[in-house]
């Protein structure tokens, strides 16, 4: 029962996430968009970026796991990359679990060993996105205020145009992601997450020191989150709505929808869809073609993860797997 409800809860809160804002959504503008407004050229040429994230994702996993001394293929670290993606879609969360155990089936890999540098990754990635953050919100300060002075907006009747039902679904998503830490701190201790976290922290950290070349894991962590951002900018180009909206509204928006996977929804759906809309109709662009942008985005972001997990699964299938060498008899 609790495998069945870990599966089945994140996919029902993204499904009412996607029903609450689409109940009223006129699908025909889609359609529309699809064949006589998006360009097929701009939307594909974004999967790109995504795709290269991945890859990259798989090299500098190969740096993390050699001063364990553990020495992967970088084809299985890519693929398990691309297999994890495709898992988080069924269960969140499941991937970091499953890629490691892809390099344990085929090429040996201690399971423990690369668990441990995963959690190196995560921290090392939180840390980058938190500075982003910071920095964006810190940028934007002037942004917002201009663009309010601009074009005149009240802050206060913006935030009036929230419906009921749209204050209900923002605290409700608070409450589930408070809901969803608090489930996990009572799980395992307060006071013993706490010190695990810090523990984790510091040994990750710690382990840098022993990566071979780190400059160039720097760049592969730089490089990594630089295709997620032009994964999901290079789609504003894509739809004549968005197109003009610029590079700092972009990076704001991809802020938005990366914050958005906290809630526990497989890909952030539902999630994804309401942060991302919300950010671009407080950037003027209107409301039915900024949910038509992030349902039509959202598909083909998501379509790419099985279609990458899919050509993984068919490239191991050809492999033999791992045989521990067996110990010669005197």
């Amino acid at each position: 029962m609790k495998k069945t409800l870990r599966i089945l809860l994140p996919i029902l809160l993204g499904c009412a996430l996607l029903w609450w804002m689409y109940r009223e959504f006129d699908f025909e503008r889609v359609r529309e968009t699809l064949f006589h407004d998006m360009s097929w050229g701009w939307m594909l040429i974004s999967l790109i970026p995504g795709a290269v994230a991945m890859i990259l994702r798989g090299v500098r996993w190969v740096q993390t796991l050699e001063p364990l001394g553990e020495h992967p293929r970088h084809s299985t670290c890519i693929h398990a990359v691309f297999l994890s993606y495709m898992a988080s879609l069924v269960i969140p969360r499941l991937g970091e679990v499953s890629r490691c155990g892809v390099l344990t089936r085929y090429d040996g890999i201690s399971f423990s060993k690369s668990i441990g540098t995963v959690v190196t990754e995560r921290i090392v990635d939180s840390l980058l996105l938190l500075l982003i953050t910071a920095v964006v919100f810190l940028t934007q300060l002037r942004v917002f205020i201009d663009f309010f002075t601009r074009t005149g907006t009240n802050i206060g009747a913006w935030v009036g145009t929230f419906t009921p039902m749209g204050w209900f679904v923002t605290l409700s998503l608070l409450v589930i992601t408070i809901i969803f830490v608090w489930l996990l701190l009572r799980r395992f201790g307060v006071g013993g997450t706490v010190r695990k976290m810090a523990t984790d922290i510091r040994a990750g950290m710690l382990s840098l020191r022993n990566v071979r070349n780190l400059p160039l894991f720097i760049l592969y962590t730089l490089s990594i989150w630089i295709c997620y951002f032009l994964h999901f900018y290079l789609t504003f180009y894509a739809f004549s709505a968005t197109e003009d909206l610029g590079l700092t509204i972009g990076l704001v928006a991809f802020i938005a929808c990366t914050l958005s996977v906290i809630v526990p929804t497989p890909n952030g759906m539902g999630s994804f869809h309401f942060a991302v809309k919300t950010i671009l109709v407080l950037y003027g662009v209107e409301a039915a073609s900024a949910e038509t942008f992030v349902l039509i985005v959202h598909a083909f972001q998501t379509l790419l993860i099985p279609l990458l997990g899919v050509y993984s699964m068919m490239a191991l299938a050809a492999r033999p797997r791992y045989k521990a060498p067996s110990s010669s008899k005197t």
